[in-house]
């Protein structure tokens, strides 16, 4: 798709970040708008910013994990605009929890809304798509996509499935040849609500003496705007790009993930539990203070990764779980971008990373 201009785009999850910024994104390149959420308020809010005159701007409160409710609004936005071109299936939940505590309803809450609503999405509006003549479907998956980490196995589960649901749909677009196309997204570290809303099993919510809160430590630690990954995304479906990897910190795990494979040195360290490096996220649990991770990266992705482990005590600083593998990303990333600009040169260069992984209160 080479132009936004006069396209209509369907949005879900527009009502906050990621979702929020395509729009405003889309309105200034000349798109109409369908947007859905289901929080009304911050719906209007997008709706409010969105319109600027010069296009068309509909809306719906909308609660993705329902099928005929996704099915109606499809219907609706082709009622409205005479068309759709694009749908964005952005909407999605957070959850940590072990799967051992992990609530049956937290599960299905999150896989109802994060896999079934792009699911939904999809079948609903690609007869509509087709008959655009000119359509796009747009999947938001996640760098949990890519990679497992402990606590996040329902977030895994979920972002996975998006991806192998997408990649499988490309491959059938191409080959029908039909008009339509579809991207999926993996979006790093981004500044949105998701964390502030996200469901954290109280197992292993660490205790902050600080107050900080999951939110507060995401904000932090995230690399990339909901603008600039708005106009990531873009930039992917104008290329027609398979997949898309937003933020510098997708980038540098999606590069560096193969590599960070369990190895046996990392087991049973300092007398804590059983636990290995996920990614670059340090995904230890171990009891009775602070575990301090020292990785060095090998000179190429199908090099072994050496590894040691020192052990103190302290937790003063400790930093909520579900966060910390976008943490050691986003530090990572900053590494690699700040010393070459030369892609082909970080390959090849050793890094070091120091991360933090505190103990987690049972």
């Amino acid at each position: 798709m080479e132009s936004f201009e006069g396209r209509v785009a369907a949005i879900t999850g527009a009502g906050s970040g990621i979702g929020r910024a395509l729009a405003i994104e889309l309105a200034k390149r000349g798109a109409h708008l369908a947007l859905s959420d289901v929080n009304a308020e911050g719906l209007a809010e997008t709706v409010a910013e969105c319109d600027i005159g010069r296009i068309k701007v509909t809306s719906q409160v909308l609660d993705v994990s329902d099928r005929e409710a996704m099915e109606s609004w499809a219907d609706q936005v082709v009622a409205d605009h005479g068309k759709v071109n694009l749908i964005f299936n952005n909407a999605g939940v957070a959850l940590g929890s072990k799967i051992e505590n992990m609530a049956y309803d937290d599960f299905e809450w999150l896989m109802n809304i994060n896999f079934w609503g792009v699911v939904y999405g999809t079948k609903a509006f690609l007869p509509h798509l087709k008959e655009s003549g000119d359509g796009h479907i747009v999947n938001v998956s996640s760098v949990f996509g890519l990679f497992s980490v402990p606590t996040q196995a329902a977030y895994n589960a979920s972002k996975f499935a998006v991806r192998g649901f997408t990649d499988a749909l490309r491959m059938e677009l191409d080959l029908d040849d039909c008009g339509v196309s579809c991207t999926t997204i993996h979006p790093g570290g981004i500044k949105t609500n998701i964390a502030r809303s996200a469901r954290v099993d109280d197992t292993i919510a660490p205790v902050d003496p600080k107050g900080r809160t999951i939110g507060d430590e995401f904000d932090r630690i995230a690399m990339t705007s909901p603008k600039k990954a708005a106009q990531q995304i873009l930039a992917a479906v104008e290329r027609d790009k398979r997949r898309a990897l937003i933020g510098p910190d997708a980038k540098v795990l999606d590069f560096i993930a193969p590599a960070c494979r369990p190895h046996p040195d990392c087991a049973g360290q300092g007398g804590g539990q059983t636990g290995y490096l996920t990614g670059l996220s340090g995904c230890w649990v171990q009891p009775g203070g602070l575990v301090r991770h020292q990785v060095q990266m090998a000179s190429s992705p199908s090099s072994p990764v050496r590894r040691r482990t020192t052990r103190s005590t302290g937790t003063d600083q400790s930093l909520p779980s579900p966060i910390l593998p976008v943490a050691a990303a986003s530090l990572i990333a900053a590494m690699a971008t700040s010393t070459s600009s030369s892609a082909t040169t970080r390959s090849r260069r050793n890094f070091w990373m120091k991360s933090e992984r505190y103990s987690v209160p049972r």
